[in-house]
């Protein structure tokens, strides 16, 4: 189905452009993809708002990330989201300790300015690839005087993404420790968002040996000391810990995880009007997006959106399991699973006894796209979002709500860059902030570092195997900022 593309929205890059980036000029009509210029180069191919920041401090790039006022909007699915988003995210700063006074500032800071860092994930506050983001996040929620530091902390993930790194690791003084001191048989296979503990932090090395120096002895003292049922929980409330006993800052940090996600869409359902009860899932859509999918995968885009289930996952005891729509049910075709009808009803009660998560793309879709919610991300998510929208249209456009597909129009760049954007080579973030004396010492050693300088060699791209394609369609042309595709990306 042809969508009408939002005017104005999108700017082409030109066959042939000579852009200055870190210093090195070059023409698109002879690139080779195969290092950081070049995928900083197919970065402003897609996103040219990025264009003007790769030479300033990452300072003024964080600041212009979470530089957005909300616009005021005539659709009713659009304010109906928010509203949802913004009382799930009250009931959850709630629930993580926070004052009602706190709370109701939490929800109208979200109103006024949307803008989530979706990218850590579920990691703990110290592991490198979780630090610099949030200190990236600091940068720019200092910037507009914000108090709140509201993230998308992602649990669907398994214990083993590589050797000795991910949501069971830390690396402290060099070495890498086990969080949980868990043997490999706990932690291979096993998600961990599922109830499968109990989980106690107890930082042990390759010989078992616990907390073998001084600082990881510290950061023990620091953590919770009590036992937990999933690893998630236990890295979300010492994430809490920490960011209050260590990060020295003002900002409160709130961390919606996929259990929280699950609420706000139950929420959704439960009002049998709303776009998530009458058009995803009782009109259909959901089965057509994920139709869609499958022939975004046909082509150049292959990849980017993966049907790895088909909207929610079955939580199990040590693994989410992918779930298929068939028939009018989710099923898991293993005969010791029951079947979950497809109804707005059923779905919402599934949901609220934590017996189904969301995908990513069903998140995304109640985190974002239909509240109208800036979302921070990686590598992956640059790409990602933006077809999420453009699938999200497609539905829209069939469903024909024409006030939903003009606020989608109006999205001021909706998914952007913002985790990784710097990470030093050889990080150690305890180290880093014991010599530099305290977090504000350590934003001031960076905040004036170009963004050039500050994300290296980019590594979370250029050893991506679907990056080095994308870099191969862009240069030949089967990918560009004016295909179909990205046309909602408003980038």
């Amino acid at each position: 189905m042809a969508i009408s593309k939002p005017n104005g929205r999108i700017r082409t890059t030109p066959a042939i452009r000579l852009l200055n980036i870190g210093g090195a000029s070059m023409s698109a009509s002879i690139m080779h993809y195969s290092g950081a210029a070049e995928i900083r180069f197919a970065l402003t191919a897609l996103m040219p708002s990025i264009e003007p920041f790769w030479n300033q401090p990452i300072a003024a790039y964080a600041a212009a990330a979470y530089r957005l006022d909300r616009p005021q909007s005539r659709s009713c699915v659009r304010n109906h989201a928010m509203t949802l988003l913004r009382a799930v995210t009250e009931r959850a700063a709630l629930k993580a300790g926070y004052d009602t006074d706190e709370t109701a500032a939490a929800g109208r800071e979200l109103l006024q300015s949307p803008v989530i860092q979706t990218g850590p994930h579920c990691l703990l506050l110290f592991e490198p690839d979780a630090f610099y983001t949030h200190l990236f996040s600091l940068l720019g929620l200092a910037a507009h005087r914000r108090e709140w530091h509201i993230t998308y902390f992602g649990t669907t993930m398994s214990f083993k993404e590589s050797a000795k790194k991910g949501p069971g690791w830390l690396r402290i003084d060099g070495e890498p420790l086990n969080l949980f001191g868990l043997p490999r048989s706990r932690m291979d296979g096993r998600s961990i968002c599922c109830p499968n503990g109990p989980y106690r932090f107890a930082l042990t090395n390759s010989e078992g040996k616990k907390t073998p120096t001084q600082a990881s002895r510290q950061l023990l003292d620091d953590l919770p000391s009590f036992s937990f049922g999933s690893a998630a929980e236990a890295i979300k409330c010492a994430n809490q810990i920490l960011w209050q006993k260590r990060m020295g800052t003002p900002l409160k940090l709130l961390q919606l995880d996929d259990f929280d996600v699950a609420e706000l869409i139950a929420d959704h359902l439960d009002d049998t009007g709303s776009w998530m009860a009458k058009c995803f899932v009782s009109g259909g859509e959901a089965e057509k997006i994920s139709a869609d999918i499958d022939r975004l995968n046909a082509g150049p885009w292959r990849g980017w959106i993966k049907r790895t289930t088909d909207h929610f996952w079955l939580v199990e005891r040590d693994s989410v399991v992918p779930l298929r729509l068939y028939a009018g049910y989710l099923r898991s075709g293993n005969a010791c699973h029951p079947d979950i009808e497809f109804t707005p009803s059923a779905i919402a009660a599934a949901l609220r006894d934590r017996k189904l998560l969301p995908s990513l793309f069903t998140a995304f879709l109640v985190l974002s796209i239909l509240p109208g919610v800036r979302a921070l991300g990686g590598c992956r998510q640059t790409v990602y979002l933006p077809l999420m929208r453009y699938l999200t249209a497609l539905s829209v456009t069939r469903y024909g709500d024409y006030e939903l597909l003009d606020a989608l129009r109006q999205d001021e760049r909706p998914g952007q860059w913002g985790h990784r954007v710097f990470l030093p080579a050889a990080a150690d973030p305890i180290l880093e902030v014991d010599t530099a004396g305290g977090i504000s010492t350590l934003l001031h050693k960076y905040r004036n570092m170009r963004v050039t300088e500050a994300s290296g060699d980019l590594t979370s791209f250029t050893k991506d195997a679907i990056w080095a394609e994308m870099a191969k369609h862009l240069a030949n042309g089967d990918i560009s900022a004016g295909s179909p595709e990205w046309s909602w990306s408003a980038a």
